[in-house]
This record gives structure tokens, C-alpha cells and sequence, in this order.
């Protein structure tokens, strides 16, 4: 069977050069018994290229069940994927079969495979490498012939170097890689696919058909389409039912289609790292705190130096005050700034004639932010006699954060 053929047979529409590559692999690959990994943004159609690899295999007259690892709760995936016995835990009424012994003979299509608890991933590596597999709450080993493809939209690689999925299970999955292209990777196709959809739903409905002229064609072909061929399906199907006006211009094309922006608020930190995006945004603020303080003291000593402070400031106290404050100003680098102090009584009584000089002694500070951090939170909990709750509303950061750093710098 050729690409053309399978296309035809499994309804997928384009001829660009990715797309023809990726089904080419699949074709390849399917009359094997190996592991597929199939790659892919969300919506551009891995669980299509699991079918065909399935319907061109050995096994197509086999079971072909696909799970969607995200969708099932953590404390259930190892029952729903291998099964589990009378009783084994609460509510195990009765024993029951997995999707390995149900699927036996045929493939288990898994997507998402990167949301595995990883203790299912240590089972399922081992249901690759020797066929065998454990109900929940037995000891009884069973076998199963089945052949896994797996698919996900997340860098797989990079969860491997987070410790967030096995490497032996990655290399193991990985045996043949299956990238799918985006959809604004194959924008030859994108206009062929929207008249299809969009003759499938009038037909559907029974409307007229729509027409894009050469402007809206444009428009929807120069969409990045971050949900690929879901979304721009979900977007025909509304075009189909909801637009009275069948020749779309550029303009209407546009109310259906969201709006990108670049000028969003950058989100800091990753779902699941709500500590680190407060750590990070307490040391920006002491970044910016650091680099005013440097800003002014530069200024101050500019000033001095320039002899605009001696019509400025006719105090000595006044001045020997701007010293002290200048002293305490965190340093830009260890080669600190040094500033000479008058002495008043030299002056003879002329309030108004001070000198600047560079042979002071040198005032060093150190640039740790361990160190910034850790005196931040002692002073937050001293200004709140020791109530945590409070010393962290100060801080901006939550009670939690503030009981792990605690911990973590040893602090009383």
C-alpha cells in the first residue's frame, strides 16, 4: 500500500513533505513488531498514525485499545493497565483484567505515556522487555503479547534529564521515533484541509457552502494554529453553522479565529514549581534594589566630587550622615567604591570646605544571594518576634516556601 492509498483509506489530507515522511515511517514500521514513539503537538493526529501502524501490522485482526495515560488518575492507572485482584484495595470488590490481558494478541495504543506515575513506568518497562506484568495485589506473574505505541507532546528527552521519566523506558519506547509535523509546518495543506472540513459540515448541516477569497485564504494560512488540525476543524464547523455571509472575506475569517498576542505576561516557572517562581521573583527584587542603591550612591559620590555638595549641604552632620548611609549601600563588584570622611574640626570652623579622597579604607560586602536570602528572612522574622505567617507576607512569598527555606539554610 502506498502513501496516497493510506491516506485515502484513513481520511488524511496533504502532500507536504513532512507529512509524506512521517506516513512513510509508519508504513515502514508497521509490519515490525518494535515499539513506536509518536511525537507530536496536541490535536495534529497521533492516535490516526497509531491506527495505521495497527491496520497495517500483523496484528490488525487483533484488539487495538487506546489510553489516554493523563486522563486516569494516578492512584488507579496500575488497575486499569494490568488489572488487579479481589480486594486488593478499597472498593476491589472483585478481581478484574487489565488493558494488557484484554488487548493480548493485539496493540495497546498508550498517549500522554510521559503523565506515568513512575512507578508504572518501572511496570510497563518491564512488560516491554520480558512480556511480563503483576495484577495489583498478586504475586502471580502474568504474560502478555502485546505491542505498545506510544505517543506525546511534551519533549520526552528533556522529562528524562528533569527525572521525571526513566531513560531506560525512553530508549526503550523510542526504538523507531515518529514525529507528526504541525500544522503551520505544512502550510501547503492547511486550505485543502479546511475545504474539506468545511464541505463535510455543510453537508453535515445542511448550509451552502462557504468560499474564502484570496485575502482570508491568507489569513488562515499565516495562523500559527497552536491546536493544529483539532482546532482548525473546530473552527470550520463554526463557520459552517454560525456565518450567513458564504463569501468570507479576510475580516470575517478573523471573528472566528483567535487573536495572538505577544504582549501576554510571561508566566514564570512551570506547573507544579510555584516555589521556584517565588524565590525567583524575591531575587529580582533584590536585583533591582541593588542596582538602584549602586545608581544612587554613584550619583551621591559624583556630586561630592564635582563640589556641588558644598552649597548643597553646609552641615557637618548632615554630611558625616551621607557618608554612613553611603557605607551601608550594597557594592556593585568586590573592587568597592571608597569615600573619605571629613573630619569637621579640621575644617576651622568652615562648614562649607570638605575633601573626597580614594586612600580610605574599603568597605567589602558580601555578594551571596544564600547569604541576602537568609538575612531577609531573619530580619522578616525578628520585625514579626518569630510568627512565620506574618514573615512571610513580608517576605511575598507563602508559608510553605518560607518553613522550606527555614530548613534549608539551617536558620534558628
Amino acid at each position: 500500500m502506498d502513501a496516497q492509498d493510506i491516506k485515502n483509506r484513513f481520511g488524511i489530507i496533504g502532500n507536504s513533505a513532512l507529512l509524506n515522511r512521517a506516513i512513510d515511517i509508519a508504513r515502514q514500521v508497521a509490519p515490525t513488531d518494535i515499539s513506536v514513539l509518536i511525537t507530536g503537538e496536541s490535536g495534529s493526529g497521533k492516535e490516526v498514525f497509531s491506527h495505521i501502524i495497527h491496520q497495517l501490522s500483523t496484528r490488525k485482526h487483533g484488539p487495538f485499545i487506546a489510553v489516554n495515560c493523563g486522563a486516569i488518575p494516578e492512584g488507579t492507572i496500575d488497575s486499569e493497565l494490568f488489572g488487579h485482584e479481589k480486594g486488593s484495595f478499597t472498593g476491589a470488590h472483585e478481581a478484574r483484567k487489565g488493558y494488557f490481558e484484554v488487548v493480548n494478541g493485539g496493540t495497546i495504543f498508550l498517549d500522554e505515556v510521559a503523565e506515568l506515575p513512575t512507578g508504572t513506568q518501572a511496570r510497563l518497562l518491564r512488560v516491554l522487555e520480558t512480556g511480563e506484568y503483576l495484577r495489583v495485589g498478586s504475586s502471580k506473574v502474568q504474560k502478555t503479547n502485546v505491542r505498545i505505541i506510544a505517543a506525546t507532546n511534551v519533549d520526552v528527552f528533556d522529562a528524562v534529564k528533569n527525572g521525571k521519566f526513566r531513560e531506560d523506558l525512553y530508549y526503550r519506547l523510542n526504538t523507531v521515533p515518529l514525529k507528526i509535523p504541525a500544522l503551520r509546518e505544512r502550510k501547503e495543506d492547511i486550505y485543502l484541509i479546511f475545504r474539506k472540513f468545511i464541505a463535510d459540515f455543510t453537508d453535515k448541516y445542511r448550509s451552502p457552502n462557504v468560499h474564502l477569497d484570496e485575502s482570508a485564504q491568507e489569513v488562515l494560512v499565516n495562523y500559527s494554529w497552536p491546536g493544529n488540525v483539532r482546532q482548525l476543524k473546530n473552527i470550520a464547523e463554526q463557520i459552517a453553522v454560525l456565518e450567513h455571509e458564504r463569501n468570507l472575506t479576510a475580516q470575517s475569517l478573523m471573528a472566528y479565529i483567535p487573536q495572538e498576542s505577544s504582549s501576554l505576561p510571561m508566566r514564570i516557572g512551570k506547573s507544579g514549581t510555584d516555589d521556584l517562581s517565588e524565590r525567583d521573583i524575591l531575587y529580582k527584587v533584590l536585583f533591582d534594589m541593588k542596582r538602584d542603591m549602586v545608581e544612587l550612591k554613584k550619583l551621591v559620590v559624583e556630586i561630592i566630587q564635582n563640589g556641588g555638595a558644598a552649597s548643597a549641604i553646609s552641615n557637618p552632620q548632615l554630611i558625616n550622615q551621607l557618608y554612613r548611609d553611603i557605607e551601608l549601600i550594597g557594592q556593585e563588584s568586590p573592587a568597592t567604591l571608597t569615600i573619605h570622611q571629613p573630619n569637621a574640626s579640621s575644617n576651622n570652623g568652615n562648614q562649607s570646605n570638605f575633601d573626597v579622597t580614594d586612600d580610605a579604607e574599603e568597605v567589602e560586602e558580601s555578594l551571596s544571594l544564600i547569604d541576602k536570602e537568609s538575612d531577609l528572612i531573619k530580619k522578616a522574622l525578628k520585625k514579626h518576634k518569630g510568627k512565620r505567617k506574618l514573615a512571610a507576607h513580608e517576605l511575598g512569598i507563602s508559608e510553605r516556601t518560607l518553613y522550606r527555606k527555614i530548613k534549608e539554610l539551617n536558620l534558628p
